[in-house]
Order: C-alpha cells, then sequence, then structure tokens
C-alpha cells in the first residue's frame, strides 16, 4: 500500500508539474508530510527526486541550447556552498527536536512565497522590460545580486525543497529582463539540478533519504509529467497558475501556522 501511494503521488505531482511547470517541491513535500512521513526524510526524499526529475530537462535545454552557463555558474557559486554549510549545520548544531518544525515552518513561509511568485510571474515577465530603469542598479550589480540570491537559495532550498524553480525563475526575470523566457528556463532548471542533488546528498548525509520512498516517486512521476505537459497545450495557463497559486498558499500557511505553534 505504501509503494501504491508513493507511485499515485508521483504521478499526481508529475502530471501538475507537466501541467503548470512549478517544481515538484512545492508539492511533493507538502503532500507526503500530509500522508504521515517524518519532513526531515519527506524533504530529503524530495531533494534526490527533484534532481533525479530535472536532469532530464536539463540535458534537453543544453541541446537546445537555451541554457546561460554563466549564470548557472554564479548561481552555483553562492547556492552549492550554502548548501553544503546549511548541512553541516544541521548535523552538528541542530538537535531532533529543534530540526523537525525549522523544516516544516520554513517549507510553510517558502510554500507562501511561491504562491506570489506564481500568481505575479506574468505580471513580472510582462512588466519588467518596460519599467527597466527603476531598477537600474539591481542591473548594474546583476553578478553581485545573482551570487547572494545563490547563497539565499543554497540555504532555504536546503531547509524545505521549495524555491529552486520558482524563486530562481523570479529572479532571473527581474534581474535579466531581455532574457528570453526559455532561457529562463533552461537556465533555472541547469541551477536546480545540482542544486538540489547536493542538497538531498546532504540530507542523505544526515540520514534523511527513504530510497524506497524515492523509487516509488520516480516510477509515478516520469510518465506523468509527460502526459502533464501534453495536456497542458489545452488548457490556459491564465487559470492553471492561479488555482496551483491558492493551493500553495494554503498549504504553506497552514505548514508555517503548525510548525511555529508546534515549536
Amino acid at each position: 500500500m505504501e509503494l501504491l501511494f508513493y507511485i499515485l503521488a508521483g504521478a499526481g505531482v508529475g502530471f501538475a508539474v507537466g501541467m503548470t511547470g512549478v517544481g515538484g517541491g512545492s508539492l511533493m513535500t507538502p503532500l507526503l508530510i500530509l500522508w504521515g512521513i517524518d519532513p526531515r526524510i519527506a524533504i530529503g526524499t524530495d531533494l534526490l527526486y527533484a534532481a533525479a526529475t530535472k536532469s532530464g530537462a536539463m540535458i534537453s535545454h543544453q541541446r537546445q541550447g537555451t541554457v546561460r552557463w554563466r549564470l548557472v555558474i554564479i548561481l552555483a557559486a553562492g547556492s552549492i556552498p550554502a548548501s553544503l554549510l546549511t548541512s553541516y549545520v544541521i548535523r552538528q548544531y541542530l538537535s531532533e527536536y529543534d530540526y523537525a518544525p525549522l523544516l516544516s515552518q520554513c517549507m510553510g513561509y517558502m510554500l507562501v512565497a511561491t504562491a506570489f511568485v506564481v500568481f505575479f510571474r506574468q505580471r513580472i515577465q510582462g512588466e519588467l522590460p518596460e519599467h527597466h530603469t527603476n531598477i537600474n542598479w539591481f542591473h548594474r550589480n546583476s553578478r553581485k545580486v545573482t551570487f547572494v540570491a545563490g547563497v539565499l537559495l543554497g540555504i532555504l532550498v536546503t531547509l524545505s525543497s521549495v524555491g529552486a524553480g520558482a524563486f530562481c525563475a523570479a529572479l532571473l526575470l527581474t534581474l535579466y529582463p531581455r532574457l528570453p523566457a526559455l532561457h529562463v528556463v533552461g537556465t533555472d532548471i541547469s541551477h536546480a539540478v545540482p542544486l538540489t542533488l547536493i542538497a538531498g546528498l546532504g540530507h542523505l548525509w544526515n540520514g534523511n533519504v527513504d530510497f524506497g520512498l524515492l523509487f516509488g516517486l520516480l516510477i509515478g512521476s516520469l510518465p506523468a509529467v509527460y502526459f502533464g505537459s501534453k495536456l497542458a497545450a489545452k488548457i490556459p495557463n491564465s487559470i492553471l497558475q492561479p488555482v496551483l497559486a491558492c493551493l500553495l498558499l494554503a498549504v504553506g500557511i497552514k505548514f508555517a501556522f503548525f510548525a511555529g505553534a508546534g515549536h
């Protein structure tokens, strides 16, 4: 029964990812925790799941020439060391009692923030090119800001498994408004693969990965992503993304409030 649930969960989230383009972490991890899986196991396993599922997309974008590797390197220069340091701090300085509530609460806040990013993504993408003079400072210092954002992503993704996709995409849209949308997606995915892999290995080091769970999720999700992407062409994104944003907001508030109260 557990394996069946894992396969169905992988299929459901994979289908949603294929339809909306939003990373699986913001859907998969809350679903697993609500099922009763320890937040540490859910987050650690989901990170390796994300690395595996996004690798194929990264290869595809590389072949199409839609990856800006310079931006990937700048982001990773901040996010990878930050992820490693976060895993070390968790192992050395956080007790089991502190650890699970911290992860759940961090995930809740990240889900709420992700919901707003998803909801306003089209507005960000549509308006920034016209008003880019209002954020000249960010453009002049885009490399430094990108590096610092990478550091923050490394910490937050390691703690919550949420944010490697939607947040990185919003950052790229803001800092590089002339970057083609397909290049934003390709660069975002190509950075998410090493970040989620390193963060997942950090959780593996801390004993927070269930390989049976990982296997079931992959079996369900890989074909479902394909079918979801096919169906997405028939349903307007203007309908799908607000629905998803409301779902993420509701779940995020629940986890942020619950973890804070529980702690």
